[in-house]
Parts: C-alpha cells; sequence; structure tokens
C-alpha cells in the first residue's frame, strides 16, 4: 500500500501548516520495539537473491516508510507488484521483495526484531 503526499487526507490544515492523516495505515499489533532505517539504494538493485533461504525466499518484516528520491518497485508473495515513487508514503506488509527502478533514498520504520533478523540474512549471503 502507497499513497502520494497530496493524496494523504488533511486532517488540520490552516495558514502556514497542514496536518496530513492516513488512517489504518498497516497492522503493528503483535510487534515490540521499532527501528529507524535510512537506505540509499542504486538503480538496478534487486534484493530478491539477498533474500532466498527465508520464508518464501521474501522479507517476512513489515515496513512503513517514506521515499524522498527515486522508485521502486516492490513484488508480494502472490506475484502483484506495486510502484513506490519520490513522496509516497508507504505500507510494505511481510512477504516482500524490492526491485530498485531509479536511485533511491528511502526512510523506513520496520519492527527492530523481524528486520534485523532479514538484514543479518543479506549481510551472511553477502559475505560467505
Amino acid at each position: 500500500m502507497h499513497i502520494a503526499k497530496d493524496e494523504v487526507p488533511v486532517k488540520i490544515g490552516i495558514p502556514g501548516a497542514t496536518a496530513r492523516q492516513k488512517t489504518d495505515f498497516g497492522d503493528a499489533s503483535g510487534y515490540g520495539k521499532i527501528s529507524g532505517e535510512y537506505f540509499s539504494l542504486p538503480a538496478g538493485m534487486d534484493i530478491s537473491p539477498l533474500l532466498q533461504g527465508l520464508e518464501g525466499d521474501m522479507c517476512q518484516a513489515p515496513h512503513w516508510g517514506y521515499v524522498l528520491e527515486g522508485k521502486l518497485t516492490t513484488t508480494y508473495g502472490d506475484g502483484t507488484q506495486e510502484v513506490t515513487s519520490k513522496n509516497d508514503l508507504f505500507y510494505w506488509p511481510p512477504g516482500h521483495t524490492v526491485k530498485v527502478e531509479e536511485n533511491a533514498e528511502v526512510i523506513l520504520f520496520s519492527p527492530q526484531h523481524e528486520h534485523t533478523h532479514v538484514l543479518d540474512h543479506m549481510l551472511a549471503k553477502m559475505n560467505p
């Protein structure tokens, strides 16, 4: 799920200030501590090979985030794809992989335990 900034409903709009809120933007129930993450990713990067060996060969951590620059394609376990671009807020549920279409700068908020497991797995794949 993703949404462009201008499509996030305005909750408070006064001269000089706007507060936008998209409710029901994912579910964090059952997760403990959240980590804040900043990723700089080059065009053409596909993390799929680094996820091999995880459940479904996919990242099983949910992520909430914002694309500062670039464009990414997320593929889900059912084969559906979603493009997330500059200025989009997004929620990626567990069971996904990502390919970078244009150089990207991305902010993620992820359940710390689940995503650390995925990142450690990716590091092990890069350094066998």
